[in-house]
């Protein structure tokens, strides 16, 4: 399939450029020409001045379209949940599951296995390797030390499935750790109670991000900074974080965006109503809550958190962008993705000067 998209304002992950059309060859990106050469047997896709950039990535999503994955592992809702996602501007995406039974992880691993779906990059399992103390909205009795047997259970079946996992660093060895890596899994810290000095051995370890900064987690404090002051500084960790002025105030995004620049990225950790099972959210008018009011998860779409950036933090366009698109995908190390360039995916959104998405491109198709 030949497209040529033309008539927009292209962001690349590193500048803006216009008057160029963008060539996309059976799924790949091409190059950037004058529209005026474009070639016979493309079909031109007219942007209408919008701005275009890489779709965005959300390492941390745990349903949509009337679904909650965790609730209902099943392949209809797989589809229905990559659907609705996709449709906002995600491009790329982590299923999230929450702490859980290992039945229902035996379930989400073979469904997100079978899925052929090109968005969906796998499961970002939290838990169940986290500290009571700060379980948020998870249940407490699916949580359980890290003894070696059910860490290998799990990742044995999940080989190439599990994108990510949230561990609490405290409760985990450095062998603990290694075999997760070396599975090809990125560990996140996460749901934790860890000292300062138990964050940055968590680190050395191996655990390369963190898991909804501030949210479930020791907290900043003058006498012992935790896991937050752990990320701060630490050199090369990363950090997601919810940008939807409730779970962070607008205040300590911009603080956390001041000191980690381009090592803190965006996720939605989105969920869906859910009246059934163990995980219950009820839909609130800009959250989800528990049904004792719990926070459990936010409504957010990617391109939300991008406008919220931009209009609460004062963040630059081009830089709230690369915060859902290319940091994230270094986070995972998909070179192929996150940025506009030749040989790159061609999973692209454009959207307009209200935030308003009004395409999206998902390996070379129009959705």
């Amino acid at each position: 399939m030949l497209l040529a998209l033309t008539n927009a304002r292209i962001f690349t992950g590193a500048e803006t450029v216009e008057g160029k059309a963008l060539l996309v060859r059976n799924g790949i990106i091409d190059s950037m020409i004058s529209p005026r050469d474009i070639p016979s047997g493309y079909e031109i896709i007219d942007c209408g001045g919008n701005h275009l950039c890489s779709g965005f990535i959300d390492l941390q999503i745990a349903g949509g379209g009337g679904y909650l994955f965790s609730a209902e592992p099943t392949p209809e809702a797989l589809n229905a949940i990559t659907g609705a996602i996709v449709r906002t501007g995600t491009t790329g995406f982590l299923i999230a599951i929450p702490t859980n039974s290992m039945e229902v992880y035996r379930q989400v691993i073979r469904v997100a296995a079978e899925n052929p779906n090109p968005a969906l990059l796998g499961l970002h399992v939290e838990g169940p390797f986290l500290n009571p103390v700060r379980r948020g909205a998870h249940i407490r009795e699916y949580i359980r030390p890290p003894v070696r047997e059910d860490v290998e259970a799990i990742v044995s079946q999940a080989e190439g499935v599990v994108g990510m996992m949230t561990v609490a660093p405290e409760v985990c060895s450095r062998e603990m750790i290694e075999l997760l890596i070396n599975k090809g899994i990125v560990v996140a810290a996460g749901h934790s109670n860890a000292t300062f000095k138990e964050a940055v051995e968590g680190f050395r370890n191996g655990i390369m991000t963190t898991t909804h900064l501030f949210n479930a987690m020791s907290q900043l404090h003058h006498r012992d900074p935790g896991l937050p002051g752990a990320v701060f500084r630490t050199p090369g960790v990363f950090a997601s974080i919810i940008a939807d002025g409730i779970h962070v105030d607008y205040n300590m995004v911009s603080i956390a965006k001041k000191l980690m620049g381009d090592r803190l990225f965006l996720i939605s950790d989105a969920v869906e109503e859910n009246r059934k099972e163990s995980y219950m959210h009820i839909r609130k008018e800009d959250r989800f809550t528990l049904p004792d009011g719990t926070l459990s998860g936010s409504a957010l779409t990617m391109m939300k958190a991008v406008e919220n950036c931009v209009k609460h933090v004062s963040i630059p366009l081009e830089e709230a962008l690369r915060m859902a698109t290319l940091y994230p995908a270094r986070v995972m190390g998909l070179s192929d993705r996150g940025r506009i360039g030749s040989g790159c995916r061609a999973d692209l959104v454009a959207f307009d000067d209200e935030f308003i998405v009004q395409k999206v491109c998902l390996n070379g198709r129009i959705i």
